[in-house]
């Protein structure tokens, strides 16, 4: 665990959490327009899929030419680029699928 991997884990939890909040937020909002809290999620899941998957797959693809560098400063950019990539890919799962659960 470097300085850089220690970057990439910051910019992670920046990202997995935002799109966390983009699921709940939705969710707490179609409540508040009268929906039972069960449909809610469900809805806001299906409708924030969409956005956070853009945001996930985005981050991953810009982010994994770094895994596979070579040369002088590899490691330091290996290592945010696992981080990152490898982060961002668990951290997408556990948003569609425990995020949605833990809120019902």
């Amino acid at each position: 665990m470097n300085i850089y991997s220690q970057v990439g884990l910051v910019t992670l939890v920046g990202l997995v959490t935002k799109n966390g909040i983009l699921i709940v937020q939705f969710a707490n909002e179609l409540q508040r327009t009268g929906r039972t809290k069960m449909l809610a999620i469900r809805e806001a899941s299906l409708l924030r899929l969409r956005p956070v998957l853009m945001t996930s797959v985005a981050t991953v693809a810009g982010h994994f030419p770094l895994t596979m560098v070579t040369g002088a400063g590899a490691a330091a950019r290996n290592s945010i680029g696992l981080v990152i990539v490898s982060g961002m890919a668990i951290g997408t799962l556990f948003t569609l699928l425990v995020i949605p659960s833990i809120i019902f």
